[in-house]
């Protein structure tokens, strides 16, 4: 995604950074042929409730689901690299190296089919004795409305008569990955959270509450809890906040963090991902996309977001900010199939002009749901509530509400919740590549299931 501006705030840090030039490289491997995992016994590698996720929904564990063999990464490790992250699903390695011709021997090794440069750059490391000062004020006005100044973003959707049908997120685990979480551990507004826990991919000895404030934005539109000020449209879920992306440059391994990341989802059993990312343009500009990668499995992205949904989890993510720009349209994870990518519209229900647009190489409706992503209400890192702009917000007002709407419809699978939203929206007759299907009501879709309900 474009590097993300921080949130308005004050604070001082102050470091120790070691500069040097750095190579990542993504290797692909071969096969899974000397794995210790097995199929027969899958609980060695995934949770006891990413396996309940599947059984309920008759799915299956398969080769894509072991992990990376480990033989195969101790052998790499022996050459010099570091091993960052891997992927089970795309069954890759991520390295780093300062050494760049090291690649060229890796790639010789019988178990490794391609090796692709995917960051290369100074690697700036902070001194883990960095002192962070900022202002929290947690200055929040009452207002006249439960929801505070977040009512009308979730009202367009009905979702104040879900939640008040007794539908909050209670009992679901939702997974962000995102930029950082500033602040998120200090907030008066985001006091209930129920944090289960929190992984950087990209520095993992950081601390993702002194990083960028986009996240914590993107998780106050589902997770604040402060009546009368703001609350979002999933107050009682459960909440995993996962790191990805680098803030300070813009390059492909980005993408191997956000594998991971989502892989480590599913692994410990989460029901719904938020991602307000989107890539397409790259420091190094030969990476750049072009619109023939927008068919859904081409950027790695979008492959492990399409696998996700695969395994049984809704993905909702951000339909893109680039209506102003040249480029104009969806960037990937957006052009995933069965991935709900979410355009931005105003309280007016226009779209934003910023707001990204369809369709993919293939042809298929894409954004495929609107929601406010124009002044949208969020959390400021300073506590108060506050406006921003963009499809980052627009996108997990709609998942904290898809995941209530799943709450209240626990008998169907991924696939069919997503068929349930598009279905729900008030051009699901006529979508088109700009506001997709529009606007989902999400009560209406919960009494589609459960007509009783009305009575």
């Amino acid at each position: 995604m474009k590097r993300i501006n921080l949130i308005a705030c004050v604070f001082l840090l102050t470091m120790v950074v070691q500069a040097q030039v750095m190579y990542k490289f993504r290797i692909s491997l071969t096969d899974k042929k000397d794995t210790e995992y097995s199929l027969g016994d899958p609980q060695k590698f995934l949770s006891e409730k990413a396996l309940l996720r599947r059984a309920k929904q008759k799915l299956t564990v398969d080769s894509t689901d072991i992990p990376v063999c480990k033989k195969y990464i101790k052998a790499i490790r022996s050459m010099g690299a570091d091993i960052l992250v891997t992927s089970r699903w795309n069954n890759t390695v991520t390295i780093g190296c300062k050494d760049s011709l090291l690649v060229s021997k890796i790639a010789k090794l019988p178990f490794v089919s391609v090796a692709e440069l995917v960051w290369r750059g100074e690697e700036k490391v902070l001194s883990l004795d960095a002192t962070y000062v900022d202002s929290v004020t947690n200055k929040l006005v009452k207002t006249d409305n439960y929801y505070g100044k977040a009512f009308r973003q979730i009202a367009i959707h009905n979702g104040q008569r879900l939640h008040a049908a007794g539908f909050r997120g209670q009992g679901m685990t939702i997974a962000i990955i995102d930029a950082g979480y500033k602040n998120a551990n200090r907030l008066t507004a985001l006091k209930s959270l129920k944090l289960l826990g929190t992984r950087d991919f990209v520095q993992p000895q950081s601390n993702i509450f002194m990083q960028n404030g986009h996240g914590l934005s993107v998780l106050s539109c589902m997770a604040a809890n402060q009546p009368y000020s703001m609350v979002g449209t999933a107050p009682e879920a459960s909440y995993w906040l996962l790191r990805s992306e680098d803030n300070d440059s813009e390059n492909l391994v980005e993408q191997d963090y956000w594998a991971a990341a989502i892989e480590f989802a599913d692994s410990v059993g989460v029901d719904v991902v938020n991602t307000s990312l989107g890539y397409r343009s790259f420091d190094d500009k030969s990476k750049n996309y072009t619109y023939q990668i927008l068919d859904g499995h081409t950027a790695m992205i979008s492959r492990s977001a399409e696998m996700a949904v695969d395994k049984g989890i809704v993905v909702v993510c951000s339909a893109g900010n680039e209506g102003r720009g040249s480029w104009k349209k969806i960037t990937p994870p957006a052009d995933a199939l069965n991935v709900i990518a979410v355009a931005a519209i105003d309280s007016a229900l226009q779209l934003a002009p910023f707001s990204s647009v369809g369709n993919t190489t293939d042809n298929r409706v894409k954004p495929d749901v609107s929601a406010i992503g124009q002044r949208a209400t969020v959390l400021k890192t300073s506590g108060e509530v506050g406006f921003a702009n963009g499809t980052s917000f627009s996108s997990p007002t709609m998942c904290g509400l898809i995941t209530c709407l799943w709450q209240s419809c626990p008998e169907l699978t991924a696939k069919e919740i997503v068929a349930l939203v598009r279905k729900s929206c008030d051009h699901s007759a006529i979508p088109d590549n700009i506001y997709g299907y529009g606007i989902p009501d999400v009560y209406k879709a919960y009494l589609t299931i459960h007509p009783q309900a009305e009575k």
